[in-house]
């Protein structure tokens, strides 16, 4: 009998692709032990405030410190003029040197919203917030907040999602829509692009263009701050955030489609940035880390990257940006995961997902 060597090369070649798509996952998988470690309501924001405890926010309205090690958890008191409205309430929350900033929904009045950003000094008992910084205008709208909080040096980045707003984004004189730079006690840097060339940009924005981004990072590997972002029916995206740029938001779509299916734009142009790395269909990204630690030490340096609607967690080694490596580290383990952080002894990791706080290690 004679055999079609096309015919069995097609055949090696979906053998081999099954095996990378789904034998490859289960068996990294396999290797990875889940704990939870206790139960949550709409878990959002996270950070370690020492090497046994994690300070959490709920969407709902509640700050809580949960012991990683026995799963004690204590909630603290906090003065925040939050509200609970769509997609917002308390987002995300950051630990450093003794000082915090949480990123929230503040309640403006006549039904409009914002992102917000508050300051205090950590007390395990009561916080006594002091606002930064407010997303103007107020809107009315309980759509797309971001909202991500990073730190370098005395900056402070955060995402301010364009609230459903569309070309908002496009619009430097309005901040949702856009990357937001700040010095920590919430002052403004005097580089920022409204001082270098951009005037008609408001002072706190760094870039623009952006829809809702969930993920913000930085990277002491190369000094830099990466972000993800959703797209509306694909386009969700992985990339770098640069100063004075557009991400390009709502001209560009970046793959996806609005969700009447008809297309938004193109993936890309010429003078819009341009992604790392793109998902079409969506996966719903959520929050990201660039890995540093000891429990998986092969990952130093490369990207994580969580999702809601497809509950997986992806690694992303992206040194060479010709040759970007995707891979599924798993699926459909915890849920929809909201939010990710890297022990900051032993580099084990921790997932917020619906409802629970995980921690993921070697088996």
């Amino acid at each position: 009998m004679v055999v079609d060597q096309n015919f069995l090369k097609v055949k090696e070649y979906f053998l081999i692709l099954f095996f990378l798509l789904f034998c490859s996952e289960k068996s990294f998988s396999e290797n990875l032990s889940f704990t939870k470690i206790t139960n949550l309501d709409e878990p959002w924001g996270s950070s370690f405030i020492n090497e046994n405890e994690l300070i959490i926010t709920e969407k709902n309205g509640q700050i809580k410190i949960v012991n990683v090690s026995n799963g004690n958890t204590d909630i603290v008191n906090h003065n925040l003029n939050y509200t609970v409205s769509g997609q917002g309430g308390l987002l995300d929350i950051l630990y450093q040197n003794n000082q915090l900033w949480i990123s929230y929904t503040e309640d403006r009045g006549n039904w409009k919203t914002s992102t917000s950003i508050a300051k205090a000094t950590l007390d395990k008992k009561n916080l006594n917030f002091k606002n930064i910084f407010q997303a103007n205008p107020p809107i009315d709208s309980g759509y797309h907040f971001g909202s991500r909080l990073a730190i370098k040096d005395n900056y402070l980045f955060a995402s301010a999602g364009e609230r459903g707003g569309g070309m908002i984004a496009q619009d430097p004189t309005n901040h949702p829509g856009s990357i937001i730079r700040i010095h920590l006690d919430g002052s403004i840097p005097k580089d920022n692009p409204k001082f270098e060339g951009k005037s008609n940009w408001l002072p706190e924005i760094y870039q623009i263009g952006v829809r809702n981004p969930q993920g913000l990072t930085y990277s002491s590997f190369d000094g830099k701050i990466y972000a993800s972002n959703h797209g509306a029916r694909g386009g969700d995206w992985f990339g770098e955030i640069k100063k004075g740029e557009n991400y390009g938001w709502k001209i560009l779509g970046w793959g996806g489609k609005n969700y009447s299916g008809i297309p938004i734009g193109p993936k890309w142009k010429p003078d819009f940035t341009k992604a790392i790395q793109y998902w079409v269909p969506s996966i719903a990204t959520s929050a990201i880390t660039i890995y540093k630690g000891n429990e998986f030490e092969e990952w130093n340096g490369h990207a994580l990257i969580t999702s809601l609607k497809d509950k997986s967690l992806r690694k992303l080694t992206f040194n060479d940006l010709e040759n970007i490596q995707e891979e599924i580290i798993f699926k459909n383990k915890i849920g929809r995961i909201r939010d990710i952080q890297v022990h900051p002894n032993n580099g084990k990791i921790y997932f917020l997902s619906e409802n629970n706080l995980w921690v993921m290690e070697k088996s």
